[in-house]
């Protein structure tokens, strides 16, 4: 029972999300002259934000030791933004992780912001798999699936408008806490 709806939520976490817009009215409405052409000029330079990131990640999964890893995420947003994110870390005791997660991001600096400082939550579901002898391959089914949550807070460095470097901490639970640092690019 609890794989079939680990299953499940797995699946709801994977399948596209659709987002519905309201559409404000126009920051030049009733505005004429130079000042509205100065609302154009900076509402031109405003563009919708989809990224993906890639990183390399640890996590306290256990009291004995860190797990090392790497992550891939994709996001879209301006202000807040939403996501998926699938991390896959290893450990020395021989347990492998892999974790998809939904994650919401807002930014601290205002609603249009795409840089700075963020919290993000984080759910999703992780699997983990204790291999004797390290293989190098998660192996499905794995031996244990629990579902993870948390938080986590970090810093957006923009690079030429477009290229992005992110440091960030976690924590959460199955794991107590977490570092990493991502790179990407922004369209």
């Amino acid at each position: 029972m609890f794989r079939k709806s680990l299953l499940l939520i797995v699946l709801l976490i994977l399948f596209p999300t659709f987002a519905i817009y309201a559409q404000d009215e126009s920051p030049t409405e009733g505005v004429t002259g130079t000042k509205k052409e100065k609302l154009d000029s900076k509402s031109l330079n405003v563009k919708p934000d989809f990224w993906f990131g890639i990183g390399g990640e640890t996590a306290f999964y256990s009291a004995s030791g860190l797990a090392y890893g790497g992550s891939f995420a994709l996001g879209y947003g301006t202000g807040s933004s939403i996501g998926l994110k699938a991390s896959y870390y290893y450990n020395k005791e021989d347990f492998l992780i892999f974790e998809v997660d939904l994650f919401l991001r807002f930014y601290t600096s205002g609603r249009n912001a795409y840089e700075g400082h963020f919290i993000q939550l984080i759910g999703g579901a992780s699997l983990i798999d204790y291999s004797k002898g390290f293989s190098g391959f998660f192996k499905f089914p794995s031996n244990i699936g629990v579902l993870n949550a948390g938080f986590s807070t970090g810093w957006r460095f923009l690079l030429n408008n477009n290229f992005f470097a992110e440091p960030s901490v976690k924590f959460g639970y199955p794991y107590f806490a977490g570092l990493s640092v991502s790179a990407g690019v922004r369209f």
